[in-house]
């Protein structure tokens, strides 16, 4: 098992629980256009980008302007975000061992600048991040494959090198057409099993072992990371 070139952490409902926030924000937004958000929203709101929510908030309740619309859930959003995020369980245990390790680690986030700054200086003011890419620094952003695609280009790596680690549907798409392995810690939404996907229940079950275990290189069956006890689940999702 290699270790991994790098690590690329997404950063809502992976590392700090701000998912039931940003479903919060969008609840109040949608309830102030008239309508009241159920799990048939859930697809286009976890683990979406501000512009994409906005979008689906227009075609569901008729409102005129997205523009608006994302303004109104941008602010809410940050507003929530800075009054505190609490970080995952198995977080910062997990971000100091790689950095005990000298393993180079990114946070690749679908959130507006402003919210991972604010987070970056909060919940995670101690971290090391090699840097932080936000919604604001790619033409696009997740689920298209530019935000880890450019995050392994300033790394200086290849994609394929890398392992990302996600907790939704669009991130998890995102990291595994930019060519990453994905570990996917789901949070609100469950993500369908896929080649190349390995799956965790926690960060608390995370360790740099489980992460050689999904990184690029030859598999052995029952090695440690990838055998029955070792939390991991491998691109099956068994």
């Amino acid at each position: 098992m290699r270790t991994p070139a790098a690590v690329l952490f997404d950063m809502d409902g992976t590392l700090v629980d701000t998912e039931v926030l940003w479903w919060e924000t969008a609840d109040e937004i949608a309830a102030g256009l008239g309508h009241r958000l159920t799990a048939a929203d859930a697809p286009e709101v976890v683990g979406r980008a501000v512009a994409d929510t906005a979008a689906h908030l227009v075609r569901v309740t008729g409102a005129a302007c997205a523009e608006t619309v994302a303004t109104e859930l941008a602010g809410s959003f940050f507003r929530r975000v800075e009054a505190g995020a609490p970080l995952r369980p198995g977080a910062r245990r997990l971000l100091a061992e790689l950095e005990r390790a000298e393993v180079p680690f990114a946070l690749v986030s679908a959130s507006p600048r402003a919210v991972v700054d604010s987070v970056v200086a909060g919940s995670l003011a101690d971290v090391r991040f090699a840097f932080t890419l936000s919604a604001d620094d790619t033409v696009r952003t997740k689920p298209h494959p530019d935000p880890y695609r450019v995050a392994a280009e300033r790394l200086g790596v290849g994609p394929g090198a890398c392992v990302a680690i996600e907790d939704s549907p669009d991130g998890s798409a995102s990291a595994q057409a930019a060519g990453c392995a994905v570990l996917v810690v789901p949070s609100l939404l469950p993500v369908d099993p896929a080649a190349g996907r390995y799956f965790a229940d926690s960060l608390e079950d995370v360790d740099l072992t489980l992460l050689r275990g999904c990184a690029p290189g030859p598999q052995v069956q029952d090695t440690p990371g990838t055998g029955p006890d070792s939390g991991l689940r491998g691109p099956s999702g068994a």
